[in-house]
């Protein structure tokens, strides 16, 4: 338990830093930074998958809330901050996939992105919880708040 608490003290202290630094960072840097943490949380959510969903992978309560825990830290990290100016296209060898049209919709993304602060914190009481029931729902829940933003501001 300790380590999955200061697994998640860490990341919500890499994500403040990187708020309060994002302006330092490069265009190409940020979009590094906020690729690496998609990565992480869509690999987080893949184990969830295998042991909640998929049931392809025995169910480790301990595994499914480390990284729900994950997922709500890297939510709530300040990611946004990682949507500077210039990130909107591809820099140097970082391609992104953003649509440039989320720029100009920051007040539907900030809305989106409290959606996924909010289910993700979901995620992570229902795993604390062990309700397997609860953690398909509210992993359900996250999908969807990922595939609303996807949908809209993803480029395929």
């Amino acid at each position: 338990m300790r380590s999955v608490l200061a697994g998640a003290l860490s990341a919500m202290l890499l994500g403040l830093s990187m708020t309060a630094q994002a302006e330092a960072v490069s265009p190409e840097d940020q979009i590094k930074l906020r690729q690496a943490g998609y990565s992480y949380m869509s690999w987080n959510m893949g184990k969830i998958k295998a042991q909640v969903i998929d049931q392809s992978v025995a169910y480790n309560q301990a595994q499914v809330a480390a990284a729900a825990n994950t997922l709500a830290a890297i939510a709530n990290s300040g990611m946004g901050a990682l949507y500077g100016p210039g990130t909107e296209r591809n820099v140097g060898d970082r391609v992104t996939r953003v649509k440039p049209e989320m720029f100009d919709n920051f007040d539907d993304v900030a809305a989106i992105s409290a959606r996924l602060n909010e289910t993700t914190g979901k995620l992570a009481s229902a795993a604390a919880s062990g309700d397997q029931a609860a953690i398909r729902v509210a992993f359900g829940e996250v999908g969807q708040t990922c595939k609303s933003c996807h949908d809209k501001y993803r480029q395929k």
